[in-house]
């Protein structure tokens, strides 16, 4: 067996991206004889589809799969995977030269972490306005000096992301048998098409937790996020925050947490807080308040009972 599964889900790729994450592959330290990598083409339209030389690779696969969501994507570079440890690379990462050998460095030195990520350094297109820097951690751009790991599935200061995640075979086994065993039928948490929904990487991340083992984030991995100039725009954080809102309070919810409803104590103070903000920043947190909504109800439609009232 392969010592590492190198797995990427493109729908439609910027081509200029898609080629930088490709030739940082090229360049990794770690022999090509030791790790395989698929692309997987998420049922791009004809003219998108991508268009990359895979060639230098021996053991590269490019691999289309119909069903269009991330989510299906993930799992069929799962299902296809030969590798031990497996690695999410999406399609605008750019890998430091040394990311799989020290990926495959911690596999072997910490057997008791069963998924982990490293740091997400960002190279925008154009300089982005500075009201955004707060909002720099929706993007996945995460920088950090030391290591850290637990054992709690929601805990945010450990949480691996999905960009540049490693996670082991045991986990990817653990996390394809919920989707067909119909453990999670029930809320999606990936991106499908335009959708700016998230929360798979968290939920693939947590069966470590489930399977005993542990979660990390560690500084030895760096990976370069390449940012356009449109996703720092007010209408797409404002988007993106109501999904990610979305999908973390239905993550919640499948962990045991749960979100108390809103009663009248609790809308006050809600539009208190928006009251306090002003511009982009109050549109934002309405934003959260949205995703929070859709998500509550979803989850009355599926009959759980509510919480205490704030």
């Amino acid at each position: 067996m392969l010592e590492i599964s190198v797995i990427t889900c493109t729908h439609n790729p910027r081509p200029d991206y898609l080629a930088e994450t490709v030739e940082a592959l090229a360049r990794q330290s770690l022999a090509p004889d030791r790790w395989e990598y698929l692309l997987i083409d998420n049922a791009s339209s004809p003219e998108r589809t991508p268009k990359v030389d895979l060639s230098w690779h021996p053991q590269a696969r490019m691999i289309r799969e119909e069903q269009l969501g991330l989510t299906p994507a993930r799992l069929r570079g799962i299902r296809e995977a030969r590798g031990d440890l497996l690695v999410f690379v999406d399609d605008d990462n750019v890998l430091g030269a040394n990311f799989l050998e020290e990926a495959l460095r911690l596999a072997d030195e910490k057997p008791f972490i069963g998924a982990w990520s490293g740091q997400c350094r960002a190279r925008f297109e154009e300089p982005p306005p500075e009201w955004t820097r707060r909002y720099w951690g929706n993007l996945v751009i995460r920088e950090f000096d030391t290591d850290v790991w637990s054992n709690i599935p929601r805990l945010p200061q450990t949480m691996p992301c999905g960009a540049g995640l490693c996670f082991r075979r045991v986990v990817a086994q653990r996390y394809l048998a919920l989707h067909e065993n119909g453990g999670r039928n029930r809320f999606q948490f990936d991106r499908t098409g335009d959708s700016l929904i998230s929360g798979g990487d968290n939920d693939l991340a947590a069966c470590a937790c489930e399977l005993g083992m542990g979660i990390g984030l560690v500084s030895a991995l760096k990976l370069t996020h390449l940012i356009p100039p449109e996703r720092l725009t007010l209408s797409y954080l404002a988007r993106l925050t109501e999904g990610i809102q979305f999908s973390s309070t239905l993550l919640d919810w499948e962990c045991g947490i749960r979100l108390p409803t809103r009663g009248v104590v609790g809308r006050l103070a809600d539009q208190l807080r928006l009251l306090r903000l002003h511009g982009p920043h109050r549109e934002i947190l309405r934003a959260v308040y949205r995703g929070r909504r859709k998500a509550t109800k979803i989850l009355s439609d599926h009959g759980v009972p509510p919480a205490n009232s704030l």
